[in-house]
């Protein structure tokens, strides 16, 4: 009689036994997952990192307790599909969000996901910069067309428009025929001309409540204090998108007296959205700006960069030459 030594196959991963600081990370084999109906099983080339990895290494969020491997954002090749997957086939490139936030697992060698958390990734396209893509871009997309339906010649301010979302919030809202005001220091202000902003304020040395006037929408991810006093900019009707919930109540409270809008959004997986952030980079309008790249090795250095909150655009993840 013959012994089956058949084994599963494995895969190297980015995972945490415990929550704390970016030494908690450690690089790990494990189980490669296989891909269950209506899913897609990818070979990772490159996957970006996001505040919400750090924050989730840190503290308990979401996801509870480790061992997790952390990570939404992905692109990469096909490796196989499940049954009743016919979007794609092996060997096709792909980029996308994982669902958020449940899905997290993008920081590794494979990865499975819903077909329709992906579309094909856009030839002009490097998987790295395919890669810091989805779930930054996807939170500007949602917050400026979906939820605030901005419009040409609306006057929008995003704020750190130098970081991860605001830098693509900014060049989305150009896309869509907006006169563009960000909020950045000084030293990324040519950076941020550059994305195309038409205006930009320095908030360490000026009031951006006091500088900006009748802006018909405010995409805010700082929170807290910026998020209240970012109101009194709007105009009558205007509208908040905020992806933080600090003070939610006394920001939701206070619009209503000034007779503007607020909303409080978390990024979705979204294959429309997918498809018109992929559209809009292969006509050149949109782009990830990758301030760093790093191994699994050094995805401790990694999180500690991005926990600086100084990061110009986005620092991403390569499981692949």
């Amino acid at each position: 009689m013959t012994e089956n030594t058949t084994t599963a196959p494995t895969m190297k991963a980015v995972t945490q036994r415990t929550l704390g600081d970016p030494d908690v990370l450690e690089v790990a084999g494990t189980a490669r997952p296989e891909p269950g109906i209506g899913q897609i099983l990818v070979a990772v080339h490159a996957a970006g990192i996001n505040p919400t990895d750090w924050k989730h290494r840190k503290h308990r969020i979401f996801l509870g307790e480790p061992p997790f491997t952390l990570g939404w954002d992905v692109s990469g090749t096909v490796e196989a599909v499940g049954i009743g997957v016919s979007l794609f086939q092996p060997g096709d490139e792909v980029f996308g969000m994982l669902p958020y936030p449940y899905g997290a697992g993008s920081h590794a060698e494979y990865v499975t996901g819903p077909a329709r958390a992906f579309v094909p990734k856009p030839a002009a396209l490097s998987h790295v910069e395919a890669g810091a893509l989805p779930l930054a871009a996807l939170t500007a997309w949602q917050a400026l067309v979906d939820n605030a339906q901005v419009e040409p010649g609306q006057r929008v301010l995003v704020h750190a428009a130098a970081g991860g979302v605001g830098h693509l919030a900014v060049q989305i809202a150009k896309a869509r025929g907006a006169y563009v005001i960000g909020t950045a220091s000084a030293a990324k202000h040519d950076f941020v001309r550059g994305l195309g902003a038409d205006e930009v304020v320095d908030y360490r040395t000026a009031d951006f409540a006091e500088a900006v006037r009748d802006v018909d929408v405010v995409l805010d991810s700082l929170g807290g204090e910026n998020c209240l006093r970012s109101l009194r900019v709007l105009r009558p009707g205007g509208i908040l998108v905020s992806i933080l919930p600090e003070n939610w109540d006394d920001v939701s409270g206070r619009a209503r007296e000034l007779g503007v809008r607020a909303r409080f959004m978390l990024v979705e997986h979204d294959q429309a959205g997918m498809a018109a952030i992929a559209a809009l980079a292969e006509s050149g309008r949109l782009r990830a700006h990758v301030s760093g790249t790093y191994t699994f090795a050094e995805a401790a250095k990694a999180h500690a960069e991005a926990e600086t909150g100084r990061v110009t655009g986005k620092l991403v993840l390569t499981a692949r030459p």
